[in-house]
């Protein structure tokens, strides 16, 4: 009996371990189950974050390739815009001094050439006796010569009945060749 109650004691353990061992085997295979669920999971997300953040960075690389070409652009467009205010300046000095003495009087001449010269008025800056002393022929013919606020360099051509005039005074000039030079293209 003893013998009996030591293989039933022998039998119990062997079955408690077996199941024991069988139990630890389950929970070992749905912890691995879970671990590997859980990993998947963090893959799975640390992808999405991934992508995220390249698609955040293509976003952020396009913005700042546009931006950059933006304010290519606009200082191109600064410069170009401060050339051709310099342009103007030196223009107009240059032009303001050509239509000056001795060639002033050339050019009320050449624009009075053809014309009746009794219907028109130069008006000019300022009539000098130089001014006078060059148009000479043209006064004796007609031509009247005064003075106006209007222009400050060169001269404006009227008719004396007030139907049109040419302006050839520095404004007028100016206005006449500046478009042609805004138009420049710096690019």
């Amino acid at each position: 009996m003893e013998l009996q109650i030591q293989d039933l004691v022998s039998s119990i353990r062997k079955e408690g371990v077996e199941a024991a061992n069988a139990e630890a085997e389950a929970i070992i295979a749905e912890a691995k189950k879970k671990a590997d669920s859980i990993v998947s999971g963090a893959k799975t997300e640390a992808q999405q974050y991934k992508d995220a953040a390249e698609k955040e960075i293509a976003i952020l690389k396009e913005s700042a390739e546009v931006s950059a070409e933006q304010a290519k652009r606009d200082a191109v467009l600064a410069f170009k815009s401060e050339i051709q205010k310099e342009f103007e300046k030196i223009m107009a000095a240059g032009v303001g001094k050509v239509l000056s003495g001795k060639a002033l009087g050339e050019l009320i001449r050449m624009a009075v050439a053809g014309e009746n010269i009794a219907d028109c008025v130069a008006e000019v800056a300022e009539v000098s006796d130089a001014l006078k002393a060059e148009l000479a022929e043209e006064i004796k013919n007609g031509l009247e010569i005064r003075p106006t606020k209007n222009v400050q360099h060169g001269f404006r051509l009227a008719a004396k009945d007030g139907s049109g005039y040419f302006d050839c005074s520095d404004d007028g000039i100016m206005e006449m060749l500046m478009p042609y030079f805004r138009d420049l293209d710096f690019n």
